[in-house]
């Protein structure tokens, strides 16, 4: 069985697949969000981190797969690369985080009140992972161009110092 395979079965057991969000579950915006980063280059440590990026719950999104104190468990599964981004994008307080990432290029941690500096590696894959996910939320939510988009064109322009010009492209090509 592949990592990603192996990923998908524990999303699956951790109840993913009944917990609801924009466009059906949380399993299958995971898989979107996954195979999306997949389509715009990203290498697979980012897909995985994409695939169980909601693991320790978001800013965003409080339901939760596994305690942030067990890490352990989902390093063991991903490998420490994914599970760093995963950590990050978790933890990441967006309020204070999302306007001064491209100057700051730092997360404040939700969880501990700390904060973390980007690693240059990370910079990239953590800007283009936050995107993804807003674009999966985007096209499931009828709704959200018109309530969020304006905002999160803003907001998405500023990082391109930060993203992937894929990425950006497939911003542009969502959120108008």
């Amino acid at each position: 069985m592949s990592t990603e395979q192996t990923v998908r079965a524990w999303l699956r057991e951790r109840g993913a697949e009944s917990i609801a969000h924009p466009g059906g579950t949380l399993y299958a915006h995971l898989g979107r969000v996954h195979d999306r980063l997949g389509a715009l280059g990203h290498d697979p440590q980012v897909q995985l981190a994409g695939l169980a990026h909601a693991a320790y719950g978001t800013d965003g999104f409080d339901r939760t797969l596994l305690a942030v104190a067990d890490r352990a468990v989902l390093r063991d599964l991903v490998g420490e690369p994914a599970e760093a981004l995963i950590y990050l994008y978790g933890a990441c307080d967006r309020s204070r985080t999302w306007r001064p990432l491209p100057d700051t290029r730092q997360v404040r941690d939700r969880f501990t009140g700390g904060t973390h500096e980007l690693a240059p590696e990370q910079t990239g894959p953590f800007t283009d992972l936050s995107i993804v996910n807003e674009l999966d939320v985007a096209e499931q939510d009828p709704t959200f161009v018109a309530r969020h988009g304006a905002y999160f064109r803003e907001l998405f322009a500023s990082w391109a110092p930060l993203a992937s010009p894929a990425v950006l492209a497939e911003a542009r090509r969502i959120l108008g």
